[in-house]
This record gives structure tokens, sequence and C-alpha cells, in this order.
């Protein structure tokens, strides 16, 4: 036995080492093509054109997703795996390497998946499948509101058993959706001058004391819930009262009801901030992700064997994924991490490359143990 455990770790290793230098350049190819939200095109065409080199047939849909299907056996499976960074298109995204730890722009979120899911598109070896449809989706991050993903599960969604999101590091499963109610908050007031016009109302007051009094509301802890003031902008000098500002706005919880309690409160705290001040409101909504839960008790055992069978320990916590969108939707679904780092969305983000031949193993582990999962409907 002690010999068969040897063998087996040789192989592993070898494996790992088959792939490694692959992915490392997958990943500086995908990580240094920008993908800001809203403009993920030239990494879909990378993505697109590697996938059809493989042998695939990808296409573009409707809002600039990367399309393609893989047969296999048992459920039918949707795969996600977002282009797009938090980055905009001015952000240097070269990669700084050494030899434990890469450092770039959106190098994990989500370049290093794409790179996972892209080797594995390349060589997808032998073992056990099933039935795939690839997604590489566009607006996942911020004010994208899951635009990709959104589209791809009403169009797609019906026909298909299962959902999965590669996003996140090595071990971590979101298994529930954080949903989030996300606001631009602008105000506009008479402003004037500093002195000649005191105290003419200011958007910039106003705006200021909206903020304090949402620092003032109650965010539970249970159901988890959260309240954050992201951007702040107004003004035009020092010595002028304003007559523009504003703010963006983000509330999330776990639970739906909690996260439309925190919402009226939130509006509510603005609004009369807002008129204290003597000021003109205008509230736009920005962002809507669903929160909430579904049965993905079996897909989540598949997960924890297939890290298991890499040596990983699974970690599961409510997350905000491609995945909330086919939870909102009843589709059993989950996030499945494919690489160790951290920083994400700093500039200062890390990989480590080495573990990416670690995460293509896992994913391998993980479709092995969706094909024999039965399916759940009767889709064409």
């Amino acid at each position: 036995m002690k010999v068969g455990r040897r063998s087996a770790a040789r192989e592993r290793q070898a494996g790992d080492a088959e792939h490694d230098g692959a992915l490392r350049e997958l990943l500086v190819r995908v990580a240094e093509t920008p993908a800001p939200t809203g403009a993920e095109r030239a990494r879909g065409e990378l993505v697109a054109g590697l996938w059809r080199e493989a042998g695939l047939t990808p296409s573009f849909d409707e809002v600039g997703n990367v399309v393609a299907t893989l047969p296999g056996a048992g459920p039918r499976v949707l795969v996600a795996c977002h282009l797009d960074s938090v980055f905009e298109a001015s952000v240097d995204v070269r990669v700084r390497r050494d030899a434990e730890r890469w450092v770039g722009a959106g190098l994990g979120d989500n370049a290093a998946s794409l790179a996972v899911l892209t080797r594995w598109v390349q060589a997808p070896g032998d073992g056990p499948r099933p039935h795939l449809t690839l997604v590489a989706t566009v607006g996942e991050e911020g004010l994208g509101d899951l635009r990709g993903a959104r589209h791809a599960v009403a169009r797609l969604g019906a026909d298909h058993d299962l959902f999965v999101a590669l996003d996140g590091y090595l071990g971590s499963v979101a298994d529930q959706a954080v949903g989030s109610r996300r606001y631009e908050a602008r105000f506009r007031a008479a402003g004037g001058h500093s002195w000649g016009d005191y105290p003419s109302p200011s958007a910039v007051h106003a705006a200021g004391t909206a903020i304090a009094r949402l620092a003032e509301l109650h965010v539970p802890r249970q159901p988890r819930s959260s309240l954050n003031v992201g951007q702040v902008w107004g003004g035009t000098s020092i010595n002028a009262i304003a007559e523009r500002a504003g703010f963006n706005l983000d509330l999330r919880s776990v639970d739906p009801e909690a996260l439309t309690r925190l919402e009226r409160a939130a509006l509510a705290a603005i609004e009369e901030a807002a008129a204290a001040s003597e000021a003109e409101l205008e509230l736009i909504e920005v962002g809507d992700r669903p929160a909430g839960s579904v049965d993905n008790r079996a897909l989540l055992a598949a997960a924890r064997g297939a890290y298991e069978a890499v040596g990983v320990e699974l970690v599961a916590a409510p997350g905000s994924t491609d995945a909330n969108a086919a939870m909102a939707a009843g589709l059993p679904a989950l996030s499945f991490g494919v690489y160790r780092g951290g920083n994400a969305h700093r500039l200062d983000e890390w990989v480590d490359p080495g573990s990416l031949a670690v995460g293509l193993r896992a994913w391998r582990e993980l479709l092995a143990r969706l094909a024999r999962l039965p399916r759940r409907r009767t889709g064409a």
C-alpha cells in the first residue's frame, strides 16, 4: 500500500508538471488582455480563439458571452466563468513574476479561472464528464449586475440540470447567494459663494448628512447583511457651496426579506437627509443581484469529494457570483474555486501559479462526479 501511495503521488506530480507551463502561459495571456466590465470583447475573442483551436465551435451570444458545448454523460451542466475584471482599461495589467507568487491587477479574479478552464478544454483527458455548456460571461463584476449569467440562465437554464460558476480560491465554494441592491444618489441644491451666499443649501452637505444617517442604521449580523458607500463625489471648489453631489450605495444580505428591509430603511434615510438639507434628490437603482438559496446538496457533495481527491479542504460560504443568477431561477448552483491567491480587486492581486495545476485536477474530479449524478430535468 505504501508503494501504491507513492506511485499515485508521483503520477499526480507528473501530471501537474505536464500542465504547469501551459497554465502559466495561459494565465499571462488572459490576464494581460484587458477586460473591464462592459468592454470584455478583446478577452472574449482571445478565449473564443483558444477554444476554437482546441476543437470547439464557440460563438458569441446577444450580450457578448462566449458559448460552446461539449457532449458527455448524465446531467447537463451550465458552466460560467466570467471574462471581466473590476479594473478600467487604463490600468496596467502586466504580470509581475517571481518564483512563488505572481502579481497583477485581475490576475486571479477571474483570469486564473479562465486559464484553468481553457487548459481543460485543450486537454480534457479521457475521464467521465457530464454534458457541458461553457459560457465565458460578461458583466459579472460591479455594475455589470450579472448581465451575462442572467442572459445565459434565461436562454439556456431550462435545458440544464446544474450550474457551476468557476470563480474563487481553491477550496472555496459559494453555496448560497448574497443578494445586493445598489443605488446612485444624486443631490442638487442652490449652492453659491461660500461666504457671500452662506448658508445657501449645499449638495455636498446633503450627501454628507445622508451618509451619516446611513452609518447609524441597524445592519443585522444575522442574517448577515452589509451597507457600504463606496464612492462619493461633488462640488467644484473649496470656496463654492456645492450645487451637485452624490454617492453610490451597496446593500447586501443573504436573506431576501432582510435585504428588502435594509433597502427601505436606507432609502428613507437618504430621502429624509435630502429634505432636511433643502436639496433635490434623484435615486437611481444601478444593481439588483438576487439573494437566496436552492437545494444544491448533491452538487455540494460532489465539490467536497473533488477537493478531497486533491488534498484540499472545502470551505463553503455565501457569495456573490454568477451562480446567483442560477439560484434565483431555481437551478442548483454553486461557485467552485481553482487557484490559490489573495488581494482580489486590488492592484496587487496575487496568484500562486503552481496552484493552477491542482485546480485543474480538482475541476476534472468535479466533472467525473457530476457525470454520475442523475438528471433532474427532461429538457432537450
